[in-house]
Formats: structure tokens, C-alpha cells, sequence
């Protein structure tokens, strides 16, 4: 956590986080992957089939399953326990961060005929 604070400047802040199009072109290029980190509840309810699906609670028992070579894209519904996620996950040594507006903006943005945007 002591990383995490210490950067937790204003020019540092931007490279934590990825809007809506930075996520789609990184993705569409291979170069990151989105971690679901919605409960299993929250899962049932709604999907986002392209995600890796670990609840944040979770975490600690299945980072086996997070590829080292990408950029880790945590999501929740908005934003803020994949900000928690994200922070966790960079102090364990991933290239992390979270996605801005959460996976409802990313939903609301791939709505419709623009689904085909992302690469499945």
C-alpha cells in the first residue's frame, strides 16, 4: 500500500485507470484483459462474456488465473470497489487498472449495433 500512496499524486493518477475507448483499442489489440470483479450474484444477473470472472473477495486464492503479460482491467458496476481492486492488484506486482465509469459505461458504449467494436 505504501507504493500506492506514494503515488497517489495528480500526474500520477491517469496512468491507474482507462476510459471506455482506451479499454477497447487495448483489448481489440491483445494488450489487456478485463477482470469481472462483481460478485457471483451480481454475475448471475447480467454477463460480459469477454471478462475473466473473479469477486473481488476472491482475489487472493485465484491470482493463478491473471495473466502476467497483460494489463489488468478491473470493472465493477461503476467504479469504486475496482479502484480497491486495482490498487491491490498493482501492489502484488500487475500492470493494473481500472476501468473508468465501470462496466455500465462499457455496456451503454457497446450497446446496439456497436458490440461489433470489440473483439471477441
Amino acid at each position: 500500500m505504501s507504493d500506492f500512496v506514494k503515488n497517489a499524486v495528480p500526474n500520477k493518477v491517469p496512468g491507474m485507470r482507462v476510459n471506455v475507448e482506451q479499454f477497447i483499442e487495448l483489448h481489440n489489440e491483445g494488450k489487456c484483459v478485463l477482470l469481472d470483479i462483481r460478485t457471483k450474484e451480481e454475475v448471475a444477473v447480467w454477463q460480459v462474456n469477454f471478462a475473466i470472472k473473479i469477486p473481488a473477495d476472491e482475489l487472493p486464492e485465484r491470482l493463478n488465473e491473471l495473466p502476467k503479460d497483460k494489463i489488468i482491467v478491473t470493472a465493477c458496476p461503476k467504479t469504486d470497489r475496482s479502484i480497491m481492486a486495482r490498487t491491490w492488484l498493482a501492489e502484488q506486482g500487475y500492470d493494473a487498472k481500472y476501468l473508468m465509469g465501470g462496466l455500465l459505461a462499457l455496456m451503454e458504449r457497446l450497446k446496439g449495433g456497436k458490440a461489433k467494436d470489440i473483439k471477441i
